[in-house]
């Protein structure tokens, strides 16, 4: 069995190294990755599967097998797993400008801070939309 087999499953590393960080990942069919970002440049292969990605202007295209998908550093998206799904991930550089490994304490707690404002954010901003909808809970 390789590492590559087997559905789903945690993240797993394969292999890093001072300029790229290799990982696969299994997804279980209606599993979702939430919109997130890396600091990296990532190369996804669907390995097995089919999965959707979808950016952060709502774009979205279906992967299949041998389907490589480029996500430029921080480039928001998700992933939806419409079947059970292996994705290998491939990060370079490793660790990517703004990544926590790359960061100082000072910068660290810079980048707590701006996380914290933007959740308070972006809670105030379903706020405002339930507001707009007559008070009630969405």
């Amino acid at each position: 069995m390789s590492a590559l087999d087997g559905l789903p499953g945690p993240p797993q590393i394969l292999s890093t190294t001072p300029e790229t960080r290799t990982i696969v990942l299994g997804l279980a069919a209606g599993e979702r990755l939430a919109e997130h970002q890396v600091h990296e440049r990532a190369l996804v292969v669907v390995v097995s599967g089919v999965v959707r990605f979808t950016d952060a202007q709502g774009r979205h295209v279906a992967a299949g097998p041998g389907t490589v998908v480029e996500l430029e550093p921080r480039e928001r998206h998700s992933v939806l797993a419409h079947a059970d799904a292996r994705l290998l991930l491939l990060l370079a550089p490793w660790p990517g400008p703004g990544h926590p490994g790359t960061m100082t304490l000072q910068e660290k707690a810079h980048a707590r801070e701006h996380a914290s404002e933007h959740a308070e954010a972006l809670a105030g901003v379903a706020t405002d939309r339930r507001a707009d909808e007559g008070g009630r809970p969405r």
